[in-house]
């Protein structure tokens, strides 16, 4: 819709001379200012599809660094998770060791208390 006869000439406005000194008619103005007006609805509808455009652009670019970043995420919590299950299991098996040498221990207890209740009654006949 650029047509060089919808637009002024350089130095002109519209209603201005035209080229051989004719005024212009108020129905070529008119005409000037509707395509004038078509213009700018025109570049006004490009300018929000290019708008949009460069979010979506931008949305895409947010979401790949965001993937990034979670991927990156992801990976540092299943190796602090493995390092806590190897932990973990370490512990257990210490805790099940500890355990049995308490209950090595108690019966060791028992078995010295037995011995000088023992030696006790033997020494007080």
């Amino acid at each position: 819709m650029t047509s060089s006869s919808s637009r002024p000439q350089p130095g002109q406005g519209f209603g201005g001379p035209r080229s051989g000194g004719t005024e212009v008619s108020t129905a070529s103005e008119q005409t000037d200012l509707l395509l004038a007006r078509q213009e700018i609805k025109r570049l006004r509808t490009e300018n929000g599809q290019l708008r949009q455009q460069a979010r979506v652009h931008l949305g895409q670019q947010v979401e790949q660094l965001g993937n990034h970043d979670l991927v990156d995420r992801v990976n540092e919590l299943t190796e602090e998770n493995l390092r806590l299950s190897a932990a973990e299991r370490q512990a257990t098996t210490e805790n099940a060791q500890l355990r049995q040498r308490v209950t090595e221990l108690e019966d060791d207890l028992v078995a010295a208390r037995t011995s000088l209740r023992r030696r006790i009654r033997d020494q007080s006949r």
